[in-house]
């Protein structure tokens, strides 16, 4: 009997792209380097069929918010075969709050209860107070404040207007930081991007390659990270709903209580990306891809998932 001819369904396809993009900060000649960066890398038909997860912060600090978003806005129809992933930071949580495109809190509790829980802190860091202001959620308020101190000495640099440095994202759409004027520059299209983001983000497969080999995980992507001491299941319903009748969303703006992944997600392998925290930090299956932190000398930077490969905008890369 003649052997029978190997069949092509054995072949073993490549496990997915999956690429983590950490925070842009209105830089948008980074995001444009990285993308070329990221795009060179690889088979242009890997790279179109890729998931591509934005981890949040697109605005403020840098020039170019409006620049960063008619970017991100036009990606869907110049990569039509790419899954985009646009997750909400806490930047820009807030620069949806300012322009009115949150959701309201489906408990019926306005969002100006949630200033009581803060108020000590407004005389200080300027709350905005001028058109609209009397029913904004509270980080909509800081984001267009004016903080009186000039000197940021957690992170060594000058405020750039507000306690969120949004001066630079006013600028960008041609209004003074701190200016309701900015409710009507901001284009429709960047208006729907704003209340579409997602709060999180879960991929049921992903590979990841490392020294025990390929391994098939669960991902969430979320800004800052999940709650150590909550319960997962409860974190998840809660972000998905984008219930916004807390005055401070931890998952989007925590920072030690969010730093490690919850011990019942070990159960399961399970990635747990973010930004948001100033750092490139990556132990096991927590990725924090936040190398640039908003600083104009440091890069933007992305994870590529199976391989861990870390790509740059500062990377002199070609094929």
């Amino acid at each position: 009997m003649a052997e029978a001819e190997p069949s092509n369904n054995s072949v073993v396809a490549e496990p997915r792209l999956v690429i983590c993009v950490g925070d842009i900060h209105g830089y948008i000649t980074k995001l444009q380097n990285l993308w070329s960066n990221l795009e060179s890398q690889f088979d242009p038909q890997h790279f179109n069929a890729a998931t591509i997860i934005f981890l949040g912060d697109y605005c403020d600090r840098g020039p170019d918010a409006k620049k960063v978003l008619d970017f991100l806005i036009n990606l869907p129809s110049k990569y039509p075969n790419q899954k985009h992933v646009f997750l909400s930071g806490n930047h820009d949580f807030a620069f949806a709050a300012f322009v009115g495109v949150l959701p309201e809190p489906q408990n019926g509790v306005s969002f100006k209860e949630g200033w009581k829980k803060y108020e000590e802190s407004e005389d200080r860091e300027g709350w905005y107070k001028g058109e609209g202001y009397e029913n904004m959620h509270l980080q909509g308020r800081r984001w267009a404040g004016h903080i009186k101190a000039r000197f940021n000495t957690i992170k060594g640099t000058e405020y750039q207007g507000s306690i969120y440095d949004a001066g630079p994202t006013f600028a960008s759409y041609g209004v003074p930081h701190g200016s309701s004027d900015l409710m009507k520059a901001v284009p429709d299209d960047h208006k729907r991007f704003l209340a579409d983001m997602v709060w999180i983000h879960e991929e049921d497969d992903v590979c990841i390659e490392d020294e025990e080999g390929i391994r098939h995980c669960k991902l969430i992507a979320v800004h800052a990270g999940l709650e150590k001491a909550k319960n997962v299941g409860e974190q998840l319903r809660f972000l998905k709903a984008k219930e916004t009748h807390l005055p401070k969303i931890e998952g989007l703006s925590g920072r030690k209580n969010v730093w490690d992944i919850p011990e019942e997600l070990t159960e399961k392998p399970t990635i747990v990306v973010s930004g948001h925290h100033g750092k490139l930090h990556i132990e096991g299956l927590r990725l924090i891809i936040d190398e640039g932190g908003g600083f104009e000398n440091k890069p933007v930077a992305a994870i590529v998932l199976p391989s861990m490969k870390l790509v740059r905008d500062t990377d002199n890369l070609t094929k």
